[in-house]
C-alpha cells in the first residue's frame, strides 16, 4: 500500500518585512497595508488564507513496474536426502505373454528292482530261517543282496512283491515277508496229501535303508518249501512303483 503524503503550498512570496521601512514598521499598520501575514497560535483568531491546494506525493519504489526478460537458467542445485520409503503403488497392467523358454534337463528317472529263484529244498529247524536264493533274474544296481537273501531300500517310495513257492506233500509250508524285523505278511499252506504252489504278494511303502526278506517259520511241526534242484520253483520279486521324490 502506498504513502500519500499531503503537503501545503503557499503563495510563493512568503511574509516578509518590506525591505524599506522595516525600521517604522508596524505589525498592525503593516497587516492592514498587505492584507495578510504570518499566522501563528498567539495571533487573534482570523481566516488563513485561501489560496492553497493539496498535492499528493506518490512513493515510486513501491510501484509495480512491467515484467522484465527472463534470466539466465542458474546451476543444479545440490541433491536432497533420501526420503522414506513410500507405499506400494497399484498392480500394474498385465504385461505380454513371454516367448517359450529353452527345453529343461531330462527328468532324473528312479528305479528299482529285482528277482531272484531258488533251486534247492528247504526244511525248518528249531530257529527261524532267511530264505536266501541261489539264482539271480534280474537285479538292477544289485539292491538285492544274494548273500543275505535280503532287498535293501535305496530309493524311497512304493513298492510291489511278490513270493511264489511250491508246497511239500503231507509238510506246513509257513513262511514270513517281512519289512526289517516286522511281519508284514505271511504265507501258508496247510499239510495236503499233493503239492501246489502258493503265492502272497503286496504294496510295501519304504524308506531309505528299510530292508525286506523271506523268513522260514521255526520248527515247532515240519514246516518245508519243496524245490529238486533242477527247477526254480521259488521266487521273490520285487519292483518300485513310485519314487517319494515324485511327491
Amino acid at each position: 500500500m502506498g504513502v500519500l503524503v499531503l503537503f501545503w503550498v503557499g503563495q510563493a512570496d512568503l511574509y516578509r518585512y518590506p525591505e524599506d521601512d522595516s525600521e517604522d514598521y508596524e505589525p498592525r499598520t503593516y497587516r492592514d497595508s498587505r492584507g495578510m501575514e504570518c499566522h501563528r497560535c498567539c495571533d487573534t483568531g482570523e481566516e488563513l488564507p485561501q489560496n492553497r491546494r493539496v498535492v499528493p506525493h506518490i512513493n515510486i519504489t513501491i510501484l509495480k513496474g512491467e515484467k522484465g526478460e527472463g534470466g539466465v537458467r542458474g546451476p543444479y542445485g545440490k541433491s536432497g536426502r533420501t526420503g522414506h520409503v513410500g507405499p506400494p503403488g497399484p498392480p500394474g497392467v498385465k504385461g505380454v505373454k513371454g516367448s517359450t523358454g529353452s527345453p529343461g534337463e531330462p527328468c532324473k528317472g528312479h528305479y528299482a528292482a529285482f528277482s531272484v529263484g531258488r533251486k534247492k529244498a528247504l526244511h525248518s529247524s528249531h530257529y527261524y530261517q532267511t530264505l536266501v536264493f541261489d539264482t539271480e533274474l534280474v537285479n538292477l544296481y544289485n539292491h538285492f543282496n544274494m548273500f543275505t537273501g535280503k532287498f535293501f531300500c535305496h530309493v524311497p517310495g512304493v513298492y510291489f512283491f511278490s513270493l511264489n513257492v511250491h508246497t511239500w506233500n503231507q509238510k506246513e509250508t509257513y513262511l514270513h515277508l517281512m519289512k526289517n524285523e516286522q511281519e508284514a505278511a505271511i504265507l501258508y499252506a496247510q499239510p495236503s496229501d499233493r503239492s501246489i504252489m502258493q503265492s502272497q504278494s503286496l504294496l510295501l511303502q519304504l524308506a531309505r535303508d528299510d530292508q525286506v526278506w523271506v523268513r522260514l517259520y521255526k520248527g515247532e511241526r515240519e514246516n518245508a518249501v519243496f524245490s529238486d534242484d533242477f527247477d526254480t520253483y521259488v521266487t521273490f520279486s520285487g519292483h518300485l512303483i513310485k519314487a517319494e521324490s515324485e511327491g
